[in-house]
């Protein structure tokens, strides 16, 4: 079966595998793959980038709304307590939303990150892990050093950001992918504020 979008035909099973893909709405779907000529793979590169783009738009939006979430593990012994915030109230009630909070503190518990993302990293602490990573290439010289740093860098904070980690129902995706998706279908600015994450016998 196909769709005829645009003078472009459409593959119902492609335009389900893209919604399935990146949550987007079957109307920025169909666009999306018309533009790319049916293409999936540079329909989820347009569909990100408009993700990206309404994302951005909305960054400086104030978010006071939102949800305080709590997820408990493991019979008890493993807890998370997560802050995301919204705009409105409504959304703060939305069932996609409301999800997307479980999601993420679910992604807290198993992947156990330190910080929401690196803008939230200690300045000290920042500075001993570059310590750490200039002592390891001292040898090189500074233009290899510099881009090595970098690459450990990037590495240490998918292990530590929360918004830098693969996500846990689909590696493909960073969660900072998701929240960005999340962004773009929600139509509103969306924000990690914090979370605690506690586990007995743990610091």
């Amino acid at each position: 079966m196909t769709m005829t979008t645009k003078e472009t035909k459409i593959n119902s099973a492609d335009l389900t595998k893209l919604r399935e893909m990146t949550g987007a709405g079957m109307m920025d779907c169909k666009a999306a793959l018309s533009e790319a000529k049916g293409d999936l793979k540079t329909a989820q590169d347009i569909l990100r980038k408009k993700g990206l783009d309404i994302a951005k738009k909305k960054s400086t939006r104030e978010a006071r709304e939102g949800q305080i979430v709590s997820y408990i593990h493991s019979g008890g012994k493993l807890g998370v307590i997560l802050e995301v915030n919204c705009e409105t109230d409504f959304v703060a009630k939305n069932e996609t939303f409301q999800s997307f909070c479980r999601d993420l503190a679910m992604q807290i518990a198993a992947a156990h990150p330190l910080f929401v993302s690196p803008e939230s990293i200690p300045s000290e602490i920042m500075e001993r892990e570059k310590a750490i990573f200039l002592d390891q290439v001292k040898d090189k010289p500074a233009p290899v050093q510099a881009k090595i740093i970098e690459g450990k860098l990037a590495k240490r904070y998918e292990e530590i950001c929360l918004l830098n980690q693969k996500f846990i129902k689909d590696d493909s995706k960073t969660v900072q992918d998701v929240l960005t998706a999340m962004i773009a279908k929600i139509g509103e600015n969306i924000l990690v504020r914090r979370f605690v994450r506690f586990e007995v016998g743990g610091n």
